[in-house]
């Protein structure tokens, strides 16, 4: 049958919450006046949403009966409520058996949704939103540890694992959880105020809502918890009511942190409050503290979006199915099934709008989260100093794009400047200072007793560093040192034993591992850092007769000899044929070319160069001998002065092949560290106390009892090398370990602070006059070395010199030999009989032997016509020589080589034969 145009279709919807609370009475006036905006603004729309309400009482048992009320009697579709996160847990629980969707707008507990309820739909934020924007304020600060204060019930306790997890990111420890009950007295919460303030921490975290969270400011205020060095972060229980709180309670909050859900200012926001704030008024007149708030404007949305949602099923069968009774029913099994319940929840999850706070949409069944706004109270009321999003953490516009940071923040007390986050309290005892009482290297630590006055001094380089540090931070930290020491007055422990004590800080030379950092946390390192192993050295001079040999390496020196060689054949050549000091018999040349050319090494050849060729490869010859012998004298005295010492091994490897024994430091991780990373036979390690031992073991010879190398680290080694420098020396490899640093309990505050002013102390002048003071005035000592590097000189130094020589020589060489084939090629053509390569190579050989008698160092003013030829030691024509009587060097070749020469008629250009040749 059709519908009538004005039919309407009403659908029952449950409203279960506390009336007799503020949330509740909001919470209904909200949802009613959602419902009349609706339906006044959608006149045509068939379906109409009937409120039946119930009051839950407070009481959980009392939210569950009035939801099965509703369910049994008036079969309703949705319920809207209940108000608490405890209510709810019950609550979701019928919805899931009537297939009745259960719309919360205040149960924010992070639980609930581990219930994984399908019918259960949180119009509301999860707290655990409000987490990442806790963290980002923790973290911005700097603040290393918090104390978390909330309720003992579903609402407190659903939202720690989440705040934990997240603060445990930023490496922030939570050094207390303040659990407080619900039902709390003042006493009982002055008790666990008074139990904070004995703790250093001074960041506090509260998760609570009225009336206890406004009671807690109230006490912390008497009791002086409000002043300045304190923090105070709300999460959005206590933010979102700042405005209704009295007066007074404000007045205790001032400089307080908080953050709450953002809401986006609109028209219809505003106008919503103005009516809304009418309405209230008019309801309730005597009361004038009423102030709406998100939880208000959450239950306006929901309201919405299920009329919304409803609407967009039309026209239906809005009805229960009822369940089979028996006998022996109980109540729930009366509860019918919602036949539309299914289509309804698929349908509220579909629905999207702008409502009041904000854009609605429903993801994973809650309401989907956007930002944060920060705010700080101040004065009568709250002002927002930033927001926080997802996309840009903290900022202080939204929207924008600048660094993140926040607005400027009045602290407790007043305060402009940024709590530190913990003190030392006045009321407890000194900090105890753990320090080892070993008798190898006091110069770190030094534990001095007097038996007269039956008190002890600790002193040390370490102790001085410490102090120093202490001194320059900007708090006064009492301290005083405890020896970590046995009955019989020695230490009582290895270090692993001294920094796994309970002591609050452990000062000495405890060297920063991975494996101890899991279990304590270190300073930054105020010493070197490194591991490397020292041995004997040997002064290698007096037992090697050839270190003469040394400063050049094998390649250089017999390039360097050839070089000698070829350059005195060059100059031979050059100077044969017009120098007589290169005449001679052939033994007498062969003799010259060697004496000339390694005499030049000391720069006294007598042999005088008269050809200009020659004279150029000599120029530059000179210059690669200069080079090259004082790069040898100074190679070798480096040798047999600076480079005196050598290590007697340099090889780890061969130390544990050879299984001989080795040293470590009684008490140290070295010893551990060479069995398991190293693999040394433990029973090849010889422990020692002091650097005294160590240099007796060294005495001892392995075959005596004593050792081959030792292994320590940096700091130690430069102590015992101060002591022993002239027989030993550190030699690499060096293994990096993070130095010496100051040990303090896991999350200990006191670790960055100190860290810093480490920092400044070793940075500044003061290390200096430290380590004088304790350290003495170091020798000049090796450098620790990976290898033992050798001085020799190799080729490679030099082969540009050789290069320029050799090509100089080889040019000159080449010149002078074609000069001298050009000049006598008519020679070479008229050859009689015509003679083979060979013989013409012969020929030409017994030509060059004869004298240039146009060089001026053999011409007379009679032998030659002319005096414009200029000799260049390799010129020679017969053609010149034509016009001139015969000379005893004469230039025809002798007949019992039988060659002859001819004239361009073919006949013998001269009838003698040659005399025996002149020397």
């Amino acid at each position: 049958m059709a519908m009538s145009q004005n039919t309407t279709i009403p659908v029952k919807v449950g409203v279960v919450l506390d009336m007799d609370t503020w949330l509740g009475k909001m919470g209904l006036s909200c949802i009613t006046m959602a419902l009349s905006d609706f339906y006044a603004s959608h006149g045509h729309y068939k379906t109409r949403l009937v409120l039946e309400i119930r009051d839950s009482k407070r009481d959980v048992m009392g939210a569950a009966a009035a939801a099965l009320d509703l369910l049994q009697n008036e079969e309703v579709q949705a319920i809207i409520g209940p108000a608490s996160s405890m209510q709810a847990n019950f609550v979701i629980g019928l919805g899931d058996k009537a297939h009745v969707p259960i719309i919360s707008f205040s149960a924010t507990s992070p639980s609930l949704s581990s219930l994984r309820s399908r019918y259960f739909v949180r119009a509301t934020l999860n707290d655990s939103a409000q987490v990442p924007a806790i963290r980002a304020i923790v973290q911005a600060f700097g603040w290393r540890q918090v104390v978390l204060i909330y309720f003992d019930n579903e609402y407190g306790n659903g939202v720690i694992p989440y705040l934990t997890d997240a603060l445990q990111e930023i490496h922030t420890r939570i050094s207390y959880r303040s659990v407080i009950h619900p039902l709390a007295t003042d006493d009982q919460i002055l008790e666990e105020l008074h139990k904070l303030m004995t703790m250093p921490t001074r960041v506090f975290i509260v998760h609570m809502f009225t009336p206890i969270g406004p009671r807690l400011f109230a006490r912390a205020n008497e009791i002086g918890m409000m002043e300045e060095g304190y923090v105070w972060i709300l999460t959005d229980g206590l933010t979102d009511i700042l405005s209704t709180l009295d007066p007074s309670v404000i007045d205790s909050m001032q400089g307080v942190l908080g953050v709450k859900p953002h809401v986006p200012r609109s028209k219809e926001l505003e106008s919503f409050k103005i009516r809304w704030k009418r309405e209230i008024q008019q309801e309730y007149p005597t009361n004038e503290s009423f102030e709406l708030n998100i939880f208000g404007l959450w239950a306006y949305d929901a309201a919405s979006g299920l009329a919304m949602a409803v609407e967009k099923l039309g026209a239906t069968n809005f009805s229960f199915q009822k369940s089979h009774i028996s006998r022996n029913s109980t109540d729930l099994d009366t509860v019918g099934v919602s036949l539309i319940g299914p289509k309804l929840l698929q349908s509220l999850l579909n629905t999207r709008f702008r409502g009041l706070s904000g854009d609605f949409q429903i993801v994973n069944r809650q309401l989907h989260s956007s930002a944060f706004q920060v705010v700080n109270v101040i004065g009568k009321g709250e002002r927002g100093v930033g927001f926080w999003t997802p996309e840009n953490g903290t900022v202080r516009k939204l929207d924008s794009t600048s660094k993140p940071n926040l607005g400027t923040i009045v602290w407790p007390g007043e305060s402009p400047s940024v709590p530190k986050g913990w003190v030392l309290p006045t009321n407890e005892k000194k900090l105890r200072i753990g320090v080892p009482v070993g008798q190898g290297y006091s110069e770190f630590v030094k534990v001095t007793r007097d038996p007269s006055s039956n008190t002890t001094e600790v002193t040390g380089f370490s102790i001085a560093v410490f102090d120093a540090a202490m001194a320059a931070l900007p708090y006064v930290v009492p301290y005083e040192y405890i020896p970590f020491e046995g009955p019989d007055g020695n230490q009582a422990g290895d270090y692993n034993d001294l920094i796994y004590q309970k002591y609050d800080a452990v000062v000495g030379d405890t060297t920063i591992l991975a494996n101890r950092s899991l279990y304590v946390d270190f300073t930054l390192p105020y010493t070197d850092s490194g591991l490397s192993m020292v041995v004997p050295t040997i002064d290698k001079r007096k037992k090697n007769a050839w270190v003469f040999l040394k400063p050049l390496t094998w390649d250089l020196w017999v390039t360097s000899f050839c070089f000698f060689v070829f350059t005195g054949f060059v100059i031979w050549v050059l100077e044969h044929r017009v120098n007589k000091d290169f005449r001679g018999p052939r033994s007498h040349q062969v003799g010259t070319i060697f004496w000339f050319s390694f005499s030049t090494l000391v720069f006294t050849q007598k042999e005088r160069i008269v050809s200009n060729l020659a004279r150029i490869v000599m120029i530059i010859w000179f210059f690669v001998v200069l080079i090259l012998t004082q790069s040898y004298t100074a190679s070798l005295a480096s040798m047999l002065t600076v480079q005196q010492l050598n290590p007697t091994i340099t090889d780890i490897n061969e130390l544990i092949k050879k299984g001989e024994p080795v040293g470590c430091q009684n008490d140290s991780f070295v010893c551990e560290f060479l069995i398991e990373s190293m693999k040394f036979d433990e029973s090849k390690l010889v422990k020692y106390e002091s650097p005294e031992e160590l240099d007796e073991l060294f005495s001892n010879k392995s075959s005596k009892g004593g050792i081959a190398a030792a292994f320590d680290e940096i700091p130690y080694m430069k102590i015992f090398l101060a002591k022993y420098c002239s027989k030993y020396t550190a030699v690499g490899p060096t293994y990096k370990f993070d130095g010496f640093g100051f040990v303090f309990p896991k999350g200990s505050p006191l670790v960055t602070d100190v860290s810093r002013e480490v920092l400044n102390v070793t940075e500044g002048a003061k290390m200096l006059q430290f380590e004088k003071a304790w350290f003495g005035q170091t020798p000049s000592c090796p450098e620790l070395t990976s290898s033992v590097s050798s001085n020799s000189i190799g080729l490679n130094s030099f082969w540009g010199l050789f290069l320029i020589a050799g090509v100089a020589s080889f040019v000159a060489l080449i010149t002078c030999i074609t000069m001298f084939l050009y000049e006598n090629r008519d020679t070479l053509i008229n050859l009689n009989p015509p003679s083979s390569i060979w013989g013409k190579i012969k020929a030409m050989a017994t030509r060059f032997e004869d004298k240039d008698l146009r060089s001026h160092t053999f011409r007379n003013s009679d032998q030659l016509p002319d005096k414009q030829h200029q000799g260049h030691g390799c010129s020679y024509s017969l053609a010149s020589y034509t016009n001139c009587p015969p000379s005893p060097s004469s230039l025809l070749i002798p007949t019992h080589n039988n060659f002859t020469f001819f004239g361009e008629q073919g006949t013998p250009s001269s009838g003698h034969v040659d005399p025996p040749k002149n020397y």
